[in-house]
């Protein structure tokens, strides 16, 4: 049994990695932060956890306490992961990084996109992004790992089969998407409280959204080429779920047989992405490790739609954590993991 700890459990993130882990058969919690918490009961926090974590409350931070774990997780907010992880790096065999700190490759986008200087920088050549549907060998043998956005897998999953076909062009595509409020986190904030969020919809982060560069840089990696993406997220009045929506122009001559080939090659043998007919839907994944993709090519206005629907907090941040943990401890890939969304 390998031996792990979750930094920040006390947020919507490591509340979400006490769940998962909780019916993992190969890792064991043994380490669960939460400064906010720190000596509160988890089950007072969470009730859905008290079945597994009954009698636990949450640790202070400590890195003594981490010695010798198999694997970190840091759930934190962005920036609270730089004088964290530098800290556990020979402390323990692996850490995933559930935050923003160590996904974008270039520091100087770090002041551009999130309005301040990256303090370790050197250990952006390190990191390994997280995504193991595209990049699963250096996944799986990296010892810091940066957890995807949400907002930023669903655009991959949707878009990577075509560009990486050379079947649209990798500039001019728009990705428009929805997220659950537990996209914002735990902390209430004036936009996610019940009577601000109910009944509305409303597009944030207009023209400057940080996930902006990272979705762009993970399109460049497919595509061999510059990606140029228009992003657009909006705050839904849902709890959780994520409907990425994306338009990209396909290159003379490709045909939709040629597009529905690119997604059964790229994910038929992807355990917890499924290509579906239609519209993919938020319900269907909630909950669980899935995402479902779809697309179709409208030869009337020469645009490709391509979609993607997953739960923010599983395949969106958690799910994905745990995935790439299993892969970097030699585990099965699938261990403590579902594919099927809990649903009505």
């Amino acid at each position: 049994m390998a031996k792990v700890g979750i930094i920040g459990a006390s947020g919507y993130t490591g509340a979400e990695l006490l769940r998962l882990l909780a019916g993992h058969p190969e890792l064991e919690v043994v380490v669960a932060t939460g400064d906010s918490q720190a000596g509160q009961p988890v089950a007072g926090l969470y009730p859905s956890l008290t079945g597994a974590y009954a009698g636990r409350t949450f640790d202070a931070w400590n890195p003594a306490t981490v010695d010798g774990l198999d694997m970190v997780f840091c759930a934190l907010p962005h920036g609270a992961s730089q004088a964290v992880v530098p800290e556990l790096r020979g402390r323990v065999g692996a850490v995933v990084d559930l935050a923003a700190d160590f996904r974008l490759a270039d520091a100087a986008l770090y002041p551009e996109w999130y309005g301040e200087a990256h303090t370790v920088p050197e250990l952006l050549t390190e990191a390994v992004y997280g995504l193991p549907e595209l990049f699963r060998t250096e996944v799986a043998g990296a010892s810091l790992i940066a957890g995807p956005g949400c907002y930023p897998t669903a655009a991959a999953l949707a878009l990577a089969p075509l560009l990486r076909a050379g079947l649209v062009e990798p500039t001019g595509i728009v990705v428009d998407a929805v997220s659950g409020l537990s996209g914002a986190g735990r902390p209430p904030k004036a936009t996610t409280t019940f009577c601000a969020a109910d009944g509305d919809v409303t597009a944030y982060g207009l023209l400057c959204h940080r996930h902006t560069p990272e979705i762009e840089q993970t399109l460049t990696r497919v595509a061999g080429a510059p990606a140029q993406v228009l992003f657009t997220p909006h705050l839904v009045p849902m709890s959780r779920g994520m409907l990425a929506t994306c338009y990209s122009r396909p290159v003379a001559g490709t045909t939709a047989a040629e597009v529905a080939d690119a997604f059964a090659q790229a994910y038929d043998d992807e355990p917890f992405v499924s290509v579906v007919a239609g519209s993919p839907s938020t319900k269907a994944t909630q909950g669980s490790n899935a995402a479902h993709v779809s697309a179709v090519l409208d030869e009337r206005t020469g645009w490709i739609v391509s979609l993607c629907a997953l739960d923010n907090l599983g395949k969106g941040a958690s799910g994905t954590a745990v995935q790439c943990a299993n892969l970097v401890l030699g585990l099965p890939e699938t261990a403590g993991l579902s594919i099927v969304g809990v649903y009505p």
